[in-house]
């Protein structure tokens, strides 16, 4: 039996965070608008901009000051995270009309496998516009929608035209519309690999294609064997939905700070921030206790530094940042400005504990950490009945900026020493 060609679509909510603001308030509709961390806070970064903004050159984590001078008549709003992945929510229900094979790639990008679908609702172009429309007329956002036989070209895809629209990269135009595109337009070619095939003359898509495959691997390893199965249009990996939570093996939140610091207090204060966050979405995971917590920092000079160490098995926010802030005492040189912060926990015992004496007697270790559980167990009640402000940690209360932010709905950024592919929120 012929096996059946898939259907992939990826979908790329446009100017995502903008898109739900001006949902959210109407009136801002047509005017330039950038999304950033605090209007009041010029030398912050643009989180997202509008269409209208875009037409000025402005550049998402270029700074609000920067964007300022170009449009003296940018509309500056506050982010909020909650309202993005409150949609984000109601965009991935729609997927779900049709495919019950969605992976959520990010906050506003998830790759669809509608291979089983087109026999009740039509080819994968025709699922992709119902999908854009439904999306439009509930939630008054558009949508830029890949469509392919993979997920790499349906991700290309996604990015050749925008806003509102949808892409076909089919087996009989693939030739046509991909092989004369640049080869950073690929997934995964950050600056330093894009630099690293210039050298060896390969510049576009089509000439890594049909690149000696000796010479890759001598430039780059196996990565140059799998970025050139990229170009060519024969990567099967597939779509992979939702993970049951035996098979979540890290949780993590990472934020671009509103300016560089060097203040080490200011560095807690936004660790614990952090903390929060991810123990929450521990908390929600239901995987258990984390034994292991990652640090990730980004200078002012964009290069990446990361460290991780093993803990005694904890969800607690106070665990976690005070980890995170010794990792970074240990290692990162003091002055040095910090502009990225991130934190990972991973090592989930899925709650099944060893029984300890502490744990029998209820003294000890065991019974403080229970005591601290219950306390945080509370405020995340009471958080989630009254809303996330109504309980702040006092460290966090000293700095306006960091006071109620709450980053759960955050895109996460990878941590490679390379540039990500770029994403627009």
């Amino acid at each position: 039996m012929e096996r059946r060609e898939r259907v992939i679509l990826y979908s790329d909510l446009n100017n995502f965070f903008a898109s739900v603001e001006i949902a959210l308030h109407p009136e801002l509709a047509g005017k330039p608008l950038i999304v950033c961390g605090d209007p009041k806070e010029r030398r912050g970064i643009v989180l997202a901009k509008s269409e209208q903004a875009k037409k000025y050159g402005i550049k998402t984590a270029e700074t609000v000051y920067s964007a300022l001078k170009k449009c003296p008549d940018l509309v500056l709003v506050e982010s909020h995270y909650h309202e993005y992945a409150k949609y984000s929510r109601l965009v991935t229900e729609i997927y779900y009309r049709y495919t019950d094979c969605v992976e959520e790639c990010s906050i506003d990008e998830c790759a669809l496998d509608v291979t089983e679908s087109v026999q009740l609702f039509g080819s994968g172009e025709e699922i992709a516009e119902k999908i854009r429309a439904d999306i439009k007329r509930e939630l008054g956002l558009t949508v830029s929608i890949g469509v392919s036989y993979n997920k790499i070209y349906a991700k290309l895809a996604s990015d050749l035209k925008k806003p509102d629209a949808i892409t076909v990269i089919s087996k009989a135009n693939y030739r046509e519309k991909v092989f004369s595109l640049p080869v950073s337009d690929l997934l995964f070619v950050g600056k330093a690999t894009e630099e690293t095939l210039r050298k060896l003359g390969i510049r576009t898509i089509g000439e890594l294609a049909v690149a000696d495959e000796t010479l890759l691997y001598r430039a780059l390893g196996k990565r140059g064997r799998q970025l050139q199965i990229y170009a060519r249009g024969e990567d099967d990996e597939p779509v992979k939905p939702a993970k049951d939570k035996d098979d979540v093996k890290s949780i993590g939140n990472s934020t671009t700070l509103v300016k560089d610091v060097t203040d080490r207090a200011e560095v807690k204060r936004w660790l614990y921030v952090l903390s929060e966050s991810v123990s929450a979405r521990l908390r929600d995971a239901n995987v258990g206790r984390a034994n292991t917590i990652h640090l990730v920092v980004r200078d002012d000079l964009l290069q990446f530094y990361s460290w991780q160490t093993k803990v005694s098995p904890t969800t607690l926010c106070g665990d976690i940042a005070k980890c995170a802030f010794e990792l970074f005492c240990l290692h990162y040189p003091p002055g040095k400005r910090v502009r990225l912060l991130g934190i990972t926990v991973s090592g989930f015992d899925h709650d099944v504990r060893q029984l300890t004496l502490d744990g029998v007697l209820g003294v000890g270790k065991s019974a403080d950490y229970e005591k601290k559980k219950r306390a945080e167990d509370a405020v995340a009640r009471i958080r989630k009945k009254y809303g996330y402000t109504t309980v702040q940690r006092g460290i966090v209360m000293e700095d306006e900026k960091a006071r109620g932010m709450d980053i759960r709905g955050q895109k996460e950024e990878k941590f490679s020493k390379e540039k990500h592919p770029k994403q627009d929120a």
